[in-house]
């Protein structure tokens, strides 16, 4: 196993796992934004656990004024119910959406519960959709929002957004870093990450990615299905991506007709 590949898995994981300030707190958000909590705050379902610790963490430090989880069903959710149901004995976890998953392991984990529950969603596309909806009928009006999703979806999520709300102020940020490395051969995680995929899963979503992203007619910007704003793709997370289609071109994840809007 080539020191390369691990690398360029690594170039696609940072640009993908979009983070806008360093770390969730008033002091990143004032320097930056010139506010100390955003209006509302979203951890979408897709995400791993650790997506829920973020998610208490940034509740814990104040830093939005409304919280949010979403999601319904779609094609991560099996996999985190499974992860759940590790973590919350006792708790029935078959059928439960997303967004009940979690608020499930917040209120267990932390005592802490979000204002708005969004169970309806199957897709990164209606995540957004259906939030917006929610936050209307509850009449949550917002200047500015922070979403908070799994690393290999921040971007698509973040620009989906900015397709449906382009005057409001989107704060990405990606639930966790995972570094790839090398090691006896085998590529690993270089830290152990809460409720993380397996290493073959996580190469499947950073490679599903990639064309999702891209704005051509095959790809989901305005040139294409028309799902998300224009995203810049870099030369060379490009160049990284053809490289490891060498390797991963069978990996390319297609999107499921059972999650489509």
């Amino acid at each position: 196993m080539d020191r390369k590949i691990a690398d360029d898995l690594n170039i696609l994981g940072s640009f993908l796992g979009e983070r806008d300030v360093p770390e969730l707190t008033a002091d990143n958000l004032r320097e930056k934004y010139n506010f100390t909590a955003a209006d509302v705050m979203v951890l979408f379902g897709g995400s791993i656990l650790a997506g829920g610790d973020v998610f208490a963490r940034g509740m814990q430090r104040h830093i939005a004024r409304k919280y949010v989880i979403a999601g319904g069903a779609g094609h991560t959710t099996e996999t985190l119910r499974e992860k759940m149901g590790q973590v919350l004995s006792g708790i029935q976890v078959t059928g439960l959406t997303e967004a009940e998953l979690f608020s499930t392991y917040l209120k267990r984990k932390y005592n802490l519960e979000a204002d708005l529950l969004e169970c309806k969603s199957t897709n990164c596309g209606n995540n957004i959709t259906c939030v917006l909806d929610l936050l209307k009928e509850n009449n949550i009006n917002f200047g500015s929002i922070i979403l908070l999703q799994d690393a290999a979806m921040q971007r698509r999520m973040g620009a989906v957004m900015r397709k449906y709300v382009p005057d409001k102020i989107i704060i990405n940020y990606a639930v966790y870093n995972a570094e790839m490395i090398i090691e006896n051969g085998k590529m690993r995680f270089k830290e152990n990450i809460a409720g993380m995929w397996d290493v073959e899963r996580y190469i499947t979503l950073l490679m599903g990615e990639i064309p999702r992203l891209s704005d051509d007619k095959n790809g989901y910007g305005p040139e294409g299905k028309n799902y998300l704003a224009h995203v810049d793709i870099p030369e060379k997370v490009v160049s990284a991506f053809i490289e490891l289609k060498k390797y991963y071109g069978s990996s390319i994840r297609e999107a499921n007709p059972l999650y489509a809007s």
